[in-house]
């Protein structure tokens, strides 16, 4: 049952099983788009954009990952209002982390130039690459996931 009194559809396919080639370089692509990023800033910016994206396989999963690097509950719970929480719960690189993944889960008008000015004023070239994929890197998988209809809680 969801929280809504709905039962939740299950799963449509094994993804992992029936796409291997694809699925592989995948997990390739995600762990090549870490290197160098802090581990919490990752899943932070893994969950909010699962959040957009409404993965909630993804989300769960972060927010597990997000605790064994160390994450607090309050800026777990927070994450979803991160604009509004107060200052010093999120740093002004998690911020801008943020809302460039945000954006780029949108796309819709593109980034705007604020934003990812914000962004590489807080991250060396070489590291906003690495957002930059690590961003591209969840929505891919928040697609798969939710056009697979993955269930939270399953490998």
């Amino acid at each position: 049952m969801t929280t809504n009194g709905t039962t939740a559809a299950p799963a449509r396919l094994d993804y992992a099983r029936t796409a291997p080639k694809v699925f592989r370089a995948m997990i390739a692509l995600d762990a090549a788009a870490r290197e160098g990023l802090d581990p919490a800033l990752v899943e932070l910016v893994q969950m909010r954009t699962s959040q957009l994206n409404g993965c909630a396989y993804c989300l769960d999963m972060h927010a597990k990952d997000a605790r064994k690097a160390g994450e607090t509950d309050e800026r777990i719970y927070l994450l979803p209002v991160w604009h509004e929480a107060p200052a010093g719960v999120y740093s002004e690189r998690e911020r801008a982390a943020l809302a460039l993944a945000e954006e780029i889960a949108r796309i819709d008008g593109g980034v705007p130039d604020p934003v990812y000015a914000r962004a590489a004023e807080q991250f060396g070239e070489a590291e906003l690459a690495q957002l930059i994929s690590v961003c591209f890197t969840i929505n891919a998988w928040n697609r798969i996931n939710v056009a697979t209809r993955k269930t939270p809680g399953t490998l």
